[in-house]
């Protein structure tokens, strides 16, 4: 057949040609396995760059050499320090200075008294008080109704006993004109054991200027003036005044 000859003329060598063909077979799949090695190992280093298989990992992360500890050499104690005593610092006090006796000043003249302001003294009360009233007239005097002005009243000690015998005297101003009277108490019973009375007129008349007071026979004041306003009106036409003596 034609595959036995060469074109040349002459016969080729089958198995000498073989055996080359076999070992160039054999390297090209030996070159075929490194390069798919070669492919895989850089593929896993690129992918894992952490991987012990990377001969250069990345900075602190390949593997990494023990590190030699040095352990210090221990030596018995031989010597036990003692306590230092430490010395604080105080305050030392300083000397004080005790100032010598100053030698008071001696004067023949004595001092003068400072006088103490004088001490308010309490106005005396008056020995009788009194109280008043306006009313009508008919109370005493039914006769007269409104044809009648007048005051009247009594005197008392401190136990509402009747005192009789007491200056009572009346002044001021009624209608324009100067009024001065004089009565003592116990003449107008009608008011009581110590009544006394003032007729100011046969009809009411209003006055603000008038008052009545207590005396004694010297007609020194054993009252304060107690005024008597009087009214217009017939059913104020007489004012009760009642005096009595304070505790």
């Amino acid at each position: 057949m034609s595959d036995d000859f060469n074109f040349d003329g002459k016969q080729s060598s089958p198995r000498g040609g073989g055996r080359k063909h076999e070992l160039w077979d054999f390297l090209s799949i030996l070159m075929l396995v490194s390069t798919v090695c070669l492919v895989l190992y850089f593929g896993l280093v690129y992918f894992n760059p952490n991987s012990g298989l990377n001969i250069l990992p990345p900075d602190g992360l390949g593997p990494k050499t023990a590190t030699p500890t040095v352990t210090p050499i221990q030596l018995e104690a031989t010597w036990t320090a003692s306590p230092t005593i430490a010395l604080t610092a105080s305050d030392t006090p300083r000397p004080t200075f005790t100032p010598y006796s100053t030698n008071t000043p001696f004067s023949l003249i004595p001092p003068t008294r400072t006088r103490k302001p004088p001490t308010a003294t309490r106005t005396p009360k008056a020995p009788f008080g009194a109280t008043t009233q306006q009313v009508e007239s008919t109370v005493v005097h039914p006769e007269f109704s409104c044809a009648w002005a007048g005051i009247g009243g009594t005197v008392v000690d401190t136990n509402s006993s009747p005192i009789v015998g007491q200056v009572i005297v009346l002044r001021g101003i009624l209608d324009g004109k100067t009024i001065e009277m004089q009565t003592v108490s116990g003449i107008n019973k009608e008011y009581g054991p110590s009544g006394f009375e003032f007729v100011l007129g046969n009809a009411p008349i209003a006055s603000t200027a008038l008052y009545v007071q207590l005396v004694d026979l010297n007609g020194l004041p054993l009252s304060e003036k107690i005024s008597v306003p009087t009214s217009a009106e017939c059913a104020k036409n007489l004012v009760l005044v009642r005096f009595k003596k304070n505790k």
